[in-house]
């Protein structure tokens, strides 16, 4: 029985993504976003007691992906089809489908590719749907910061959001080496970029609360490259 712990928790991943597809439709798109982050939770939590109780299996990974599929890219996309269908480019929403089209091809690729066993080749499905979650926080919260403001106008501009469909959509494709969080040890030497990305996203969050979600991708995306320049040196 303990070892369907690590399933368990798939499975409540892909409960929150389809509970966060219903909030969407709902015009909920706050408690849609919550939802990523459950899921997100739930997605790293499977991974650890597969670790941890050595129940890893094929099943448990094809489905650790089916999962991934709604709660990180069919939910998001459904968050931005809705954010661009209230725009001026209200017949282009259709174009928010690509982050799960991307996504379950990313998904599809990682199963297959075994030099992405210890770290990432593409951005992985929950780091970008950790960012589309921010947009409803951020253009529906409240706020009179010039932060506060400033994010509110780009991220409502349906120009700015097509355009980051298509990279995202690449990123998570692309060539592009990035850490994971999985820890072996806790050695430095080992860890650094994870460390660093870490500490500074505990700061972000820390004094940005949610405006700092774009910023914290823009921030894994740079210390991978510098850990695949330097770091690891």
């Amino acid at each position: 029985m303990i070892k369907l712990i690590p399933n368990i928790l798939t499975l409540l991943n892909l409960t929150a993504g389809c509970i966060g597809v219903v909030f969407a439709f709902t015009s909920d798109l706050r408690m849609a976003s919550f939802m990523i982050f459950i899921a997100l939770i739930l997605d790293y939590l499977d991974g650890m007691a597969a670790r941890l109780l050595n129940a890893g299996s094929p099943m448990g990974k094809e489905l650790d992906s089916l999962a991934d599929v709604i709660s990180f890219g069919m939910l998001p996309a459904v968050i931005v089809y809705i954010v661009l269908s209230s725009t001026d480019l209200n017949s282009w929403a259709y174009f928010a489908f690509l982050i799960t089209v991307f996504s379950a091809y990313r998904l599809a690729k990682f199963n297959i590719d075994e030099r992405q066993s210890e770290n990432f080749i593409g951005l992985p499905t929950p780091a970008n749907a950790l960012f589309w979650s921010a947009f409803p926080l951020i253009i529906l919260g409240e706020g009179s910061s010039n932060l506060h403001v400033w994010m509110t106008e780009t991220m409502s501009n349906p120009y700015v959001i097509l355009i980051l469909i298509f990279i995202s959509s690449y990123l998570l494709i692309a060539e592009l080496p990035l850490f994971s969080l999985k820890f072996k040890n806790f050695s430095w030497s080992i860890n650094k970029a994870r460390y660093i990305f870490l500490a500074t996203t505990l700061i972000l969050f820390l004094t940005l609360s949610y405006h700092s979600l774009p910023f914290i991708l823009l921030l894994y995306l740079a210390i991978s490259i510098v850990d695949q320049k330097f770091l690891k040196a």
